[in-house]
């Protein structure tokens, strides 16, 4: 779809202009640290994801925008600290995907796993030697608990796990019916997830031999 030509333009280098300046002159971008913005990087993931599901083009643009203006701000902090800077934030992540995919950059052909595949080599770059390695805590029960059976899945982690097909209309009628149910019976059902995750996870971890 072509672009609208009524938005306004400009390029990286005007943000992380932009950014630079506030930090300098504006007393409230001036005192923002990595941890007082987490909430605001939280909330803005979240319209993005808004935006995706209900949202207009128009809306995906500014909520995209308001998301990279995160990680511009961040970088821009971490450059006055003297740790790191924009451009070792995208060299990062360019040498990470060229790395990780080389059978588009170079002569290995294509995996028949592509998860596998992708699991095995960030687990080898960062030393990981369990399939739970590197999962985010700060994730919510449910995606958590969706990483966690992907990652025991693609590394073919000895654990039982049901595998019958279900449609996404069925799994959201499901999950509202159980947390329906665990509410009228003075259940946590976010909690109680996230018990049962933790002994899927002793198992996994039993099954690696950790």
């Amino acid at each position: 779809m072509a672009s609208d030509d009524s938005r306004p333009r400009a390029d990286f280098s005007d943000l992380v202009a932009v950014m630079a300046r506030l930090r300098d002159e504006c007393p409230w971008d001036r005192s923002q640290t990595h941890r007082s913005l987490v909430t605001y990087l939280v909330e803005e993931t979240g319209e993005v994801v808004d935006a995706i599901e209900a949202g207009t083009d128009d809306d995906l643009v500014e909520e995209l925008g308001d998301l990279l203006l995160q990680v511009v701000f961040h970088a821009r902090i971490a450059e006055g600290e003297g740790v790191f800077n924009i451009d070792e934030v995208v060299g990062g992540i360019v040498a990470k995907l060229v790395t990780r995919h080389p059978y588009v950059f170079s002569d290995e052909d294509v995996p028949e796993d592509l998860d596998a595949a992708w699991e095995a080599r960030k687990a080898a770059a960062k030393g990981r030697t369990s399939s739970l390695d590197g999962i985010a805590h700060s994730l919510s029960s449910v995606a958590r608990s969706a990483k966690v059976i992907s990652r025991a899945r693609s590394r073919g982690v000895d654990v039982e796990l049901p595998e019958e097909p279900i449609t996404a209309e069925q799994t959201g009628d499901e999950l509202l019916t159980l947390i329906a149910r665990a509410q009228a019976s003075g259940v946590d059902a976010d909690q109680a997830l996230r018990d049962r995750l933790r002994r899927l996870e002793s198992d996994i971890r039993d099954a690696e031999g950790h």
